[in-house]
């Protein structure tokens, strides 16, 4: 009996976005040493100024695994650091690539585990690394109004391990080539915030299987409480005391609001920004910067964030 060419295993390269963090990209390379199921390492400097790329240059080994690096000419945030990343694994002849921020820690069986499944992006829920039992970024399902906070409710309602249309991204996801072909790559003018939800939401819109992986674990260090409450506790802002920050969140978050939300909800996120730095926490100094930044963003200008980077 004849049978078809056997299909090759698919190429698996990892993607890591550095910036200033010597001591971490240090410890996730390492790790990513001891990780089964991985080809190659590919790890994106943004132009540090703190060691990294000479560490980097001097071509870190991890046993048999290969590490490839490039440093940016200039700084362009994690948006521009995983496009770059992205398209180089392309390049390379990726058939799956994993992202992932410098400051995450996948678990040893985290790759093996997510590799079981088969979606198009997906990823693993991603812990406080200390307190393991809490999610660092709360889960919530399409079309739940309760975020889930714990990696005991998340499970809860997975069913086979799985917890179906919705990811962390970016967070030690794997992206398909296939999807990266029919959607392209993260926004990389977008610099920091709303770059991960807006590949999200166009692989949704491009009818991309998405999913989170229950059983495999990225840890990462907390980053306190998401959302300063507003409007008595019924809701929540995305307050950062990071001008730079607040300035890509802004812009950023409206234009996919636009986007991929229609008018209404973009209108809606103007209205709560007014409402959080007129009544919530006043300040006039913000909301001159929120309208420059929203501004820019219905403009089409994505250079305003680089006065904050001197």
């Amino acid at each position: 009996m004849a049978h078809g060419p056997e299909r090759r295993p698919r190429r698996t390269v990892a993607v890591v976005v550095t910036f200033n963090r010597l001591p971490l990209v240090q410890r996730l390379v390492a790790r990513l040493g001891e990780v089964d199921g991985l080809d190659e390492v590919l790890v994106v400097d943004n132009c540090s100024t703190d060691g990294t790329g000479a560490w980097l240059a001097a071509t870190p080994t991890t046993g048999e695994l290969s590490v490839l690096s490039r440093t940016l000419d200039r700084n362009k945030g994690g948006a521009g650091g995983f496009h770059d990343g992205l398209g180089w694994a392309i390049d390379r002849d990726a058939d799956l690539v994993w992202l992932m921020d410098d400051d995450g820690l996948p678990e040893r069986d985290c790759l093996l585990t997510l590799l079981e499944h088969d979606y198009d992006f997906w990823g693993p829920i991603v812990v406080d690394e200390d307190c393991p039992d809490d999610l660092v970024f709360p889960v919530r399902p399409p079309g739940s109004a309760t975020a889930l906070r714990t990696v005991a409710q998340v499970r809860a309602k997975a069913r086979e391990g799985v917890l179906a249309d919705i990811v962390i991204p970016f967070n030690g996801v794997l992206v398909t080539r296939e999807l990266v072909d029919r959607i392209g790559l993260p926004r990389e003018e977008f610099f920091i915030w709303g770059d991960d939800v807006e590949y999200l939401w166009r692989a949704r819109e491009a009818g991309a299987r998405v999913a989170t992986v229950t059983d495999a674990v990225v840890k990462h260090p907390s980053v306190g409480e998401l959302g300063s409450p507003m409007v008595f506790g019924l809701t929540t802002y995305n307050h950062s005391p990071s001008a730079l920050k607040h300035y890509c969140m802004a812009r950023n978050n409206l234009v996919n609001l636009r986007d991929y939300r229609g008018p209404l909800h973009a209108i809606a996120f103007v209205v709560k920004t007014i409402w959080f730095y007129t009544f919530t926490r006043p300040s006039l100094t913000r909301l001159r910067l929120s309208a420059h930044a929203m501004w820019d963003g219905l403009a089409g200008e994505y250079d305003g964030h680089e006065r904050f980077l001197t």
